[in-house]
């Protein structure tokens, strides 16, 4: 009797992983499939990484729908790189960007 319900269980549990095996993705799973090889493309790593995959998967920012920026935003950025470009540290940086911001 043993052996017999061993034997049933185990053809239950192999037809299980074969019914499993066979089926479909997800959406979600080949979303989640498209964004992580999209972040491996772009090497993203660490929070930039987990930012991207988090904005992907949500249908945000990916390389074919890229995110658009607000004016704020598009200004930030501008002002930061302008600060870079001209080698600004602490005072010097908050300052310029300071009045970057304000259009000063």
């Amino acid at each position: 009797m043993k052996k017999t319900l061993t034997a049933v269980l185990l053809a239950l549990s192999v037809a299980a992983y074969a019914h499993a095996a066979d089926k479909a993705p997800t959406a979600q799973q080949e979303k989640m499939k498209s964004c992580n090889a999209e972040a491996t493309t772009k090497a993203l790593k660490g929070d930039e990484r987990k930012q991207f995959m988090s904005g992907c998967l949500k249908g945000g920012a990916t390389a074919s729908t890229e995110k658009t920026l607000t004016p704020q935003q598009a200004k930030m950025k501008s002002c930061n790189a302008d600060a870079s470009t001209k080698g600004l540290t602490g005072a010097d940086r908050k300052k310029f960007m300071s009045g970057c911001l304000k259009g000063s």
